[in-house]
Order: C-alpha cells, then sequence, then structure tokens
C-alpha cells in the first residue's frame, strides 16, 4: 500500500500540517525540520500527491516538451536532457510531437497549457506571428530557436559550420556543396550564415541545394543532385540526412572520402556507427535540454514568465573517417565523366 502523510509525520515526529508544508513550502519551514521530514519520507517511499499540491501552489509539476520529430535522434536526445533534469527536481514530462507540422505545434501547446507550468518548445517550425500568439498562455523556453523576445537556449550552429568549412579547406577542399534543411529551421538559417562568412575566408566556393526533407531519405534525395554540380565535398544538414548521402554515394559506386567527403551535423550515435563513421559537428542535444528546463523553472520560482534569457552551448566538430584531402582530379565531376 502506498505510504501515507500521517505515516511520514509519524516517522518525523512532526504534525500533518508540516509534512505537508515541508513539500509545498518549504521556505516555511524550519531547515532541519525540513531536512527530517524530506529523509523520513525518502526512507520510506512516500509520493505526495501531486493534485493536492497544486492546489496549494497552483503548480502542476508539470512540464510539456514539444519536438518536430521524435523519431529524429537529435530530439529523442534532446527529450533524454530534459527528462533527467525534470526527474532531479520532481517534476514530469508531457511529450508531443509534432510531426514537422507548424499548425500541430500551436495546437498542441494550447492543449498543455492548462496541464502544465511551462512549455519547452524544441526547434519551433511556427512562423514568428504565430509563435508571438502562443506568449501569455504558458511559459514558454525555445530550444534552437531566437525569437518573440523569448527565453531560449541556443546552440551555437553558426560556429559549426565555420568550424566544418574550415577543415574542408585545410584539407584542400575548395567547392563544397551545403544541403539545406527545412525551410523554417533557425539552426539551418544559422548554419548557411556561418557557411557564407567562413567560406570566402577559406578561398571555398558554396553550391547551396535544398531544402531537403532532415530525413535519411532527404540525404539520398540529395546525393544525386550534389554530384551533378562537381563538388568535391558534402556539408548536410544532419547526420539522417549525411547517412542517406552515404547510402546513395555507395550505391552509385562513389567512395568516401577518396572521391567525396562527407560532413554530418548532430553527432547522433548511428554517426560512428557507419561503414565509413562520420565527421560532423557535436551538437550538445542532452545538455540544451537539461538546461531548456532550469531556464523555465528559474521563471516560474520568478513568480512569472522566464525573464528573456539566452543561454548559448558550444559546437564542437569531430573528425573521423568521411573526410580526407582531395586526390588530383577527385570529386563528382570526375566521378560522373567516368561513369
Amino acid at each position: 500500500m502506498a505510504v501515507t502523510i500521517h505515516e511520514v509525520a509519524k516517522g518525523a515526529d512532526v504534525s500533518v500540517s508540516t509534512v505537508s508544508r515541508a513539500f509545498t513550502v518549504p521556505d516555511m519551514v524550519n531547515a532541519a525540520t525540513r531536512r527530517k521530514v524530506l529523509q523520513v519520507a525518502e526512507e520510506l517511499g512516500y509520493q505526495p500527491n501531486r493534485a493536492a499540491r497544486g492546489l496549494v501552489t497552483g503548480k502542476t509539476g508539470n512540464i510539456g516538451v514539444v519536438v518536430p520529430d521524435v523519431a529524429n535522434p537529435f530530439f529523442s536526445a534532446m527529450l533524454k536532457g530534459c527528462t533527467a533534469r525534470a526527474r532531479e527536481v520532481r517534476h514530469v514530462v508531457f511529450l508531443a510531437d509534432a510531426a514537422e507540422d507548424p499548425r500541430v505545434e500551436a495546437e498542441v501547446v494550447g492543449a498543455m497549457a492548462k496541464q502544465v507550468d511551462g512549455v519547452v518548445l524544441c526547434s519551433p517550425r511556427m512562423q514568428p506571428a504565430q509563435l508571438e500568439r502562443l506568449v501569455g498562455s504558458t511559459p514558454l523556453v525555445l530550444v534552437n530557436r531566437d525569437e518573440a523576445g523569448l527565453p531560449a537556449v541556443l546552440m551555437d550552429s553558426a560556429d559549426g559550420a565555420r568550424q566544418a568549412v574550415e577543415h574542408l579547406a585545410a584539407l584542400g577542399h575548395r567547392r563544397v556543396a551545403h544541403l539545406a534543411g527545412p525551410p523554417a529551421s533557425w539552426a539551418g538559417d544559422q548554419r548557411l550564415r556561418g557557411l557564407r562568412a567562413a567560406a570566402p575566408a577559406c578561398d571555398v566556393e558554396t553550391v547551396e541545394l535544398g531544402p531537403f526533407p532532415p530525413t535519411f531519405q532527404g540525404g539520398v534525395q540529395a546525393a544525386d543532385l550534389a554530384l551533378a554540380r562537381g563538388v568535391t565535398a558534402i556539408l548536410a544538414f544532419n547526420d539522417l540526412m549525411a547517412v542517406g548521402v552515404l547510402n546513395r554515394l555507395a550505391a552509385r559506386g562513389v567512395a568516401v572520402p577518396e572521391d567525396i567527403s562527407v560532413v554530418g551535423y548532430d553527432d547522433i550515435e548511428m554517426s560512428s556507427m557507419t561503414t565509413v563513421p562520420l565527421t560532423t559537428v557535436r551538437m550538445p542535444m542532452e545538455a540544451a535540454g537539461r538546461a531548456a528546463v532550469d531556464l523555465l523553472l528559474d521563471g516560474l520560482d520568478a513568480g512569472d514568465e522566464p525573464e528573456a534569457t539566452h543561454r548559448w552551448l558550444p559546437t564542437q566538430l569531430i573528425v573521423r573517417s568521411t573526410t580526407a584531402p582531395p586526390r588530383q582530379g577527385s570529386g563528382s565531376a570526375r566521378v560522373l565523366a567516368g561513369r
């Protein structure tokens, strides 16, 4: 049977009301008494009634998290960070998958508003006007999106693109294809900004292709277009697309990295498991999820929506086996000429 608040009160030698205050308004309880109550509660396995606590505090202890595609390992890793941090602070995460649909994003935030204390929106695809209409419905924190004066956790995608371009230039590549992802992706815009800034300084010509779906199949589709443009290297929007590119190149007999180098983005788990381990830009996905929960709860503790604070997290190029110096006469133009 579940442990009751009366058993905790008896074990801690305090009143039931003191136990209740220790969980709902801890600042009103002497620190030593509060520690004793929490210790006894933990030893007995007591779980406070969340509904009753909500009546006192006005908070549910629930956090909403909305992702564009839960099947994408990037968002799975971010969700892992959110849930781990929420669990540490005794909160529960409600997850919604928006299926890359801005309309669904707005709908689920509205549906969650009365059931959660706030919502973490991961890489939302909504237009600025749609996002602004949600402000005030519930506290919001964005991940990988800077919009509407909202607090946000931002990963430095532009600098990641710079690192990738400088790496390819140092290897000797001078013509690089960039495969764009969803048009509404803020991170994609940042990567393109970093690419356009770094390429001229590195004497690199870029071929911008897309947008493509941020999926394996999107990479398969993009590979043929990149091959036709005479490039020696390909920079994909994310690792899923990069793996699709590798698959298509192998099917066409194009050797990686001998004929063409490939760089991904995110450093999802499978990027090190491909037949030729993928060079990629590591995004701090779990750290971003944890930081987003902290940012949301900081604002709730302040008694209002979180202040418009930005927390920037660095990215890092991880060099593996899909990049190498282009050999004399290499690249997609030579490959196609030989077919």
